[in-house]
């Protein structure tokens, strides 16, 4: 079974120029990286549990029985005294937009400590551990359990992976995030995420005289590079995946074990909707790798299906195996 690990949000999704108070309706979706990747991989029927921190209350309860609807195994949410994360972004807006605006202080997660876990009971059946840079972000506290999950993980020989996605807006609690995310790295065998998220978070530069670089050429070799620097850093790094979009193209670079496999550049007809499209194509990376599909396969598969979540409504894609794959874009 994977076990995906990080906080639920709800997102509130304004409409804009105030419409939102007119209407006196703001749409909601609940969602948080982990979890969008987590609902791709129950779409997908791989067995996936969910482990969170939520309050004992009517709402989480409604949310456990809507992933529980989803075919997720909810068992390793934890109760804790708190509230929901939340944040406002309005639709069609990228997570890194000016108008993103956070609510997470004194959620239940955020409360989290290590003394809450219990390792064997989180961990009994799984053979994959996902968790992603956003978790460590939150305080001092979510960083230490964050590592010591990833510990416990790779003591008893399960699988671990991270999404390197970078929220400059959460590493506010006076340490950097170069001290908190190299050593997280070193308990992980798949790392995705882009050229300027891994030198942000681990300090490897990209080696590009133009930061802006759009060049398909020049952004391959620079990612030649920078795998090649995390494979001699982190030696247990078996596989990396960085993933490009420009306007209305896209493309990824994987690396795993002596295999590179570039997909394609395709290009993006349709945007409805762009939170949770990095968070698809992290659960085709793992359910390429966990059903051992050819490496072409597995990064032709996860472009494919983060550009059909780009033309989605929601925080998750609803897309299936068949359609991603049969997509022409």
């Amino acid at each position: 079974m994977i076990l995906c690990y990080g906080e639920t949000l709800l997102r509130f999704v304004p409409q804009s120029n105030g419409q939102w108070i007119h209407n006196a309706s703001i749409k909601t979706y609940v969602g948080g990286a982990e979890l969008n990747t987590a609902f791709a991989l129950a779409n997908w029927d791989a067995k996936v549990a969910y482990c969170t921190a939520l309050p004992d209350h009517y709402m989480s309860e409604d949310i456990i029985e809507n992933l529980e609807e989803s075919k997720i195994d909810t068992s390793r949410i934890l109760k804790k005294d708190g509230r929901i994360g939340t944040y406002y972004l309005t639709q069609g807006a990228d997570i890194k937009n000016s108008g993103l605006i956070y609510d997470r202080n004194h959620s239940s997660f955020s409360q989290l400590k290590n003394e809450d876990f219990d390792f064997d009971a989180i961990f009994k059946d799984i053979h994959w551990f996902h968790i992603s840079a956003i978790c460590p972000a939150i305080n001092q506290e979510a960083a230490d359990h964050s590592l010591a999950l990833l510990k416990a993980a790779k003591a008893r020989n399960i699988r671990t992976s991270i999404d390197l996605n970078f929220r400059s807006r959460l590493w506010k609690y006076g340490v950097s995030h170069l001290e908190i995310m190299p050593e997280l790295v070193k308990y992980t065998d798949v790392v995705m995420g882009n050229l300027w998220a891994v030198q942000s978070l681990l300090g490897i530069q990209t080696n590009l005289e133009n930061q802006n670089e759009t060049d398909r050429e020049k952004l391959i070799k620079a990612c030649n590079q920078s795998m090649l620097t995390i494979h001699k850093m982190y030696p247990n790094v078996q596989t990396m995946a960085y993933t490009f979009r420009f306007d209305y193209e896209y493309y990824a670079v994987m690396q795993h074990g002596p295999e590179m496999a570039i997909s394609n550049t395709y290009t993006i007809s349709k945007i409805e909707d762009k939170v949770g499209s990095g968070d698809t194509f992290m659960a085709a990376l793992i359910y390429g790798l966990d059903n051992r599909w050819l490496i072409q396969d597995t990064v032709d598969f996860a472009v494919k299906a983060a550009i059909k979540k780009l033309g989605e409504h929601g925080d998750h894609t609803s897309s299936k195996i068949d359609d991603i794959q049969n997509s022409q874009f």
